[in-house]
Formats: structure tokens, sequence, C-alpha cells
């Protein structure tokens, strides 16, 4: 997180998970949320392999696309287009910012919300 707060003047935002060194112990990731305003970056160590790809992978996650309109519009949009929901409403924990997961057809996970992560602008603006 240093690095990006120092080379591109990102924010923290937050730190969560009950010891970012022992995701284990975390019902979800452990990490640090950082904003410029507009970019919202998640620095995570998971508990689970989400992606298939295994707890040690490094690189490139997931992305997220703030939609307008009727998210359940756009899940059947989605799948629709060959990308099917791998998360359900009843994976989202109370408290936590309201996303659904999808897999690309070239295999990478994006997610959708119908409102702005913490510290990004409002949508539309």
């Amino acid at each position: 997180a240093e690095f990006y707060k120092t080379a591109f003047g990102f924010k923290e935002l937050s730190r969560f998970g009950l010891d970012p060194g022992r995701p284990e112990q975390a019902p979800r990731p452990s990490g640090v949320f950082l904003t410029d305003g507009t970019l919202n970056i998640a620095i995570l160590k998971f508990g689970a392999d989400q992606t298939g790809v295994g707890l040690d992978f490094q690189g490139f996650h997931h992305f997220g696309v703030v939609v307008d309109g009727d998210i359940d519009a756009w899940t059947k949009r989605l799948e629709s287009l060959g990308a099917p929901n791998i998360t359900g409403r009843d994976d989202i924990p109370p408290g936590a910012h309201f996303e659904l997961k999808f897999r690309g057809p070239d295999g990478v996970v994006f997610d959708i919300s119908d409102r702005s992560w913490p510290g990004s602008a409002p949508s539309g603006d």
C-alpha cells in the first residue's frame, strides 16, 4: 500500500481483517483500501481461493463497475453475454458494500454495484 500512496498520492480509506498477515483468520480477505477519488484499489490477502489460481497468486484479481439501473436486469444481461454470476446476495456479509461478482469470457472476475465504492466520486460525476 505504501508504494501506491507514495508514488501516486493515493489516500488510505481503511484496513480490515483480523490480522493482515494471517488471512486464514478473517471471514473475508484482509487488506487495505486506497483511493485517489476516482480509482479505488483493494490490496487483499485471501483466506480462500476465489478465482481458481491459488492463494499465492499475485496480480490482477478483479475489477468493479458501478452500473445504473436494476441489478437483477444487469445480472440477466451479463449472463446472457456469457458472464456467469459467481456470487449471490447471500454471499455478502452484513454491513459490507453490495456487489455481485461475475466471470468474464476471458476468465477475469469483475463485480457490479449500483452505488459507488467508499472514497470514490458518486456515479455520474
